[in-house]
């Protein structure tokens, strides 16, 4: 079973932290990731692309002109998709690009990726990030004494304190997010996955189960 140092917010080792194996010594599997990125990617699509019929475009509701005897083709309207102007064919409509992914394959995604950031110590357990102040410039104070000043990080905890909440959003590099809410893109999309105790704790139980 892998074994972290746990850090409190001043980068001094506390005490160390066993691992569960099941979850933070999974073997790489990047056919499986790639489907949970695929799908992660496609159940985040807005599908609100719409383009309108003939039904939809405004006017047309007059015959052009008469069906017979003026030497030119038949029409029925002006907003015919065979004219400029009329309505679109086929065309893309408001839709949902999700579709089922089992959960089970989406939680061993999440395991291989986390195991793969305990290989390439890429993760970093604290004690908490109980943060005393909202400010900016002190969340940051506390990223540079932990290092990740110029790292794209991922800062995982139970509940999200509204200090942290406010100090982290004004922060490109920086993302803040629930251990029940983690997913195998967000974990990939970081350099640096921060976990407190109670997050490592919560994975545990959610992913060995």
């Amino acid at each position: 079973m892998p074994e972290l140092a746990v850090k409190n917010l001043d980068n001094k080792d506390v005490r160390r932290l066993e691992l569960s194996g099941t979850v933070f010594d999974y073997p790489s599997k990047p056919y499986l990731v790639h489907e949970a990125i695929c799908h992660h990617l496609a159940s985040a699509r807005a599908g609100t692309h719409a383009t309108k019929t003939r039904k939809d475009v405004s006017g047309g509701g007059r015959k052009p002109w008469r069906q017979k005897k003026t030497g030119r083709a038949r029409a029925g309207s002006i907003r015919s998709p065979l004219w400029r102007g009329g309505g679109t064919v086929h065309g893309p409509h408001p839709r949902s690009y999700d579709y089922g992914f089992p959960r089970r394959k989406r939680a061993n995604a999440l395991r291989s990726v986390l195991s793969e950031k305990v290989r390439e110590q890429r993760l970093v357990v604290v004690e908490d990030l109980a943060l005393q102040s909202h400010r900016t410039r002190d969340l940051l104070a506390t990223l540079d004494k932990l290092g990740l000043a110029d790292a794209k990080a991922l800062l995982v905890d139970t509940d999200l304190g509204r200090e942290l909440t406010l100090a982290s959003r004004n922060l490109k590099s920086i993302q803040v997010g629930r251990a029940t809410g983690l997913n195998a893109y967000d974990v990939l999309n970081h350099d640096v996955l921060v976990l407190t105790v109670a997050a490592v704790e919560r994975l545990q139980e959610w992913l060995e189960s």
